[in-house]
């Protein structure tokens, strides 16, 4: 082979030239420390310090700020007025917390020690020597933070930390004790009369309308002012109903315990909500009658009483009691005969 000729692949090129690697490479080190401008300049260390007090300031400013929107800007009951008083809250709240993590973060950079410290590898099981180098350390950082020598930085921190978790406490012990009604979980806009809507278009259904195998996401008809509020996006979560049509020889249980039939013509009404933990249970399979739940697979029986046939859910999905008006369209008899979504709360029998 000539000197100009590749190697052979995968062979062993110091051993070909004939070099010889050390057994060990020399500690190279750690670079030589260059010194910040805050490390010796005076003036310029005390004006970071005066830019971190004033970034503590504005997150106190910040935290003080959202506890006056909280009560400023309460929701009342539209959906703008929620929009509103989220984005005070969230904007305040973000304020106070940026404020903490730009001080502190200009703090390290600027003011608290820099120099590169190097610890040699040593066993897991430290010694009381170790440990009592290891509370120096601890000793040590916190004297080369200068949180001692500042006064004003310290109190500026604290008052910034002790501050921000008002900004979610204040709410959260705000709302303790408010409604304590569950009872209104047990009922939904459904009533005698009310007419099935498609969602979200909010037209009447007319049975006629329906096809064998057919499915069909339902609310109940409301005016379309209503239907703009913010009340009516909380009513819908609990009203939602999903609507299938099957042939009546299919239907094993279509009654009430009372023997009162709840549904119209093969035409079956259950509540979306699952009952396992509340997901939007909306996947209908035409050949054998089941609704899938896509969060954790519970499955139940349109066919049978939407009994659970598959899953961790425990319970049927109510049942909305259906015929038709003298106009031919589907009305609800009565609301749900029980509470609609997961078994976890406490219920009402």
């Amino acid at each position: 082979m000539s000197e100009n000729q590749n190697p052979t692949p995968g062979r062993d090129v110091s051993t070909t030239s004939g070099a010889q690697h050390p057994e060990r490479f020399t500690d190279p080190g750690v670079p030589e420390h260059k010194p910040r401008l805050t490390d010796t300049d005076p003036a310029a260390r005390k004006r970071n310090e005066r830019i971190v007090v004033i970034l503590f300031a504005i997150s106190c400013v910040g935290a003080i700020a959202s506890i006056v929107a909280y009560f400023a800007f309460r929701p009342d009951g539209t959906t703008e007025g929620t929009r509103l008083s989220t984005i005070m809250l969230g904007t305040t709240m973000a304020v106070s917390l940026l404020g903490i993590g730009i001080a502190a973060i200009h703090w390290a950079k600027s003011l608290m020690s820099d120099h590169e410290h190097v610890d040699e590898r040593h066993e897991l099981a430290s010694s009381p020597e170790v440990r009592e180098v290891a509370v120096q350390h601890l000793t040590d950082g916190v004297e080369d933070s200068g949180i001692a020598r500042r006064g004003v930085l310290k109190g500026a921190a604290v008052s910034a930390l002790a501050l921000f978790p008002l900004t979610f406490a204040v709410p959260l012990i705000s709302s303790v004790g408010g409604d304590w009604d569950i009872s209104k979980f047990r009922h939904t806009l459904w009533e005698r009369g009310k007419r099935l809507a498609y969602d979200p278009t909010g037209r009447p259904i007319r049975a006629a309308d329906l096809t064998v195998g057919s499915a069909a996401h339902v609310i109940p008809e409301e005016s379309e002012e209503y239907m703009q509020s913010h009340d009516w996006i909380t009513e819908k979560a609990k009203a939602v109903v999903l609507l299938v049509r099957l042939n009546p020889e299919d239907l094993r249980s279509d009654q009430s315990p009372e023997g009162e039939t709840w549904s119209y013509d093969g035409i079956v009404a259950y509540s979306k909500i699952c009952t396992h933990v509340g997901c939007p249970v909306a996947l209908y399979e035409q050949q054998t009658h089941h609704l899938l739940c896509p969060c954790h697979q519970s499955t139940f029986d349109m066919a049978d009483g939407a009994k659970v046939v598959f899953g961790p859910a425990n319970r049927p999905l109510p049942q909305l009691p259906i015929t038709v008006d003298d106009e031919g369209y589907l009305i609800a008899q009565d609301d749900f005969a029980e509470p609609v979504g997961p078994s976890f709360w406490e219920r009402l029998k």
